[in-house]
């Protein structure tokens, strides 16, 4: 036990000498689902998202991230393409808010700490984790009614991509979408669990079809840390 104590400390500290800097910042932008209500659309921002992102750089090209991100996910088929959806008019908002971890690639070196402007597209994904609420949609005779009847935690996969640019030496400026598939069908509250998970009168949509979610925005970040030594091979 106590070399593997001392092992972990020297390469937590060789590690910590060499190859760190990091990156603290706010993200902006908006969000949208790709569900069994509202639009099909991929991209199709209608409400207001807002967090914060955390990087580790590694090296010039790789980074581990972490963030947290909330939302209301809006799921109205006013929004709708598909007329049998804007015919029905189903709306639900859901609150979300979601924690992030996984790695970050740059497509080109990034390296904060050159005196050039640094720009590169990049890739995440990883693994997310966040809490929604739960409804059941009822249809009656010229009435809808939704019902909040709890909330849970459940996973998410990214898919996100983004350009960024270093607006100085301290400053990165990121734009980024990002699609999460979820693991559950009940974001738009189309096939509630629960109470409800027997009760077919309020399930409707592809009910082994589970649902996206999609955050569009901006991000500023400030860099800081001691500086890496990105030695390279001659």
């Amino acid at each position: 036990m106590r070399k593997f104590i001392i092992l972990y400390l020297f390469i937590s500290g060789h590690l910590t000498g060499f190859s760190q800097i990091h990156e603290m910042g706010m993200f902006l932008g908006g969000s949208n689902t790709i569900s069994d209500v509202g639009s099909t659309h991929f991209i199709y921002s209608n409400s207001p998202a807002f967090g914060l992102i955390y990087k580790w750089n590694l090296t010039t090209r790789y980074a581990l991230r972490a963030s947290f991100i909330s939302s209301t996910l809006k799921s109205s088929d006013y929004y709708a393409n598909d007329m049998s959806r804007f015919n029905r008019f189903f709306e639900v908002n859901n609150n979300v808010i979601e924690f992030s971890a996984g790695m970050e690639v740059n497509f080109f070196d990034f390296n904060l700490h050159d005196q050039d402007r640094e720009f590169s597209p990049y890739f995440f994904t990883g693994i997310n984790y966040f809490q929604y609420q739960l409804f059941a949609i009822r249809e009656g005779l010229g009435s809808i009614d939704i019902e909040k009847y709890d909330s849970a935690l459940e996973f998410s996969i990214p898919a996100i991509v983004g350009v960024k640019l270093s607006v100085s030496n301290s400053l990165v400026l990121s734009f980024e979408t990002g699609l999460r598939y979820s693991l559950t069908d009940n974001i738009d509250g189309s096939s509630p669990i629960g109470q409800f998970e027997n009760d077919l009168q309020v399930k409707h949509g592809e009910l082994y079809n589970n649902d996206w979610y999609v955050f569009t925005g901006l991000a500023l970040s400030y860099t800081f840390g001691r500086q890496p030594c990105y030695c390279k091979e001659r």
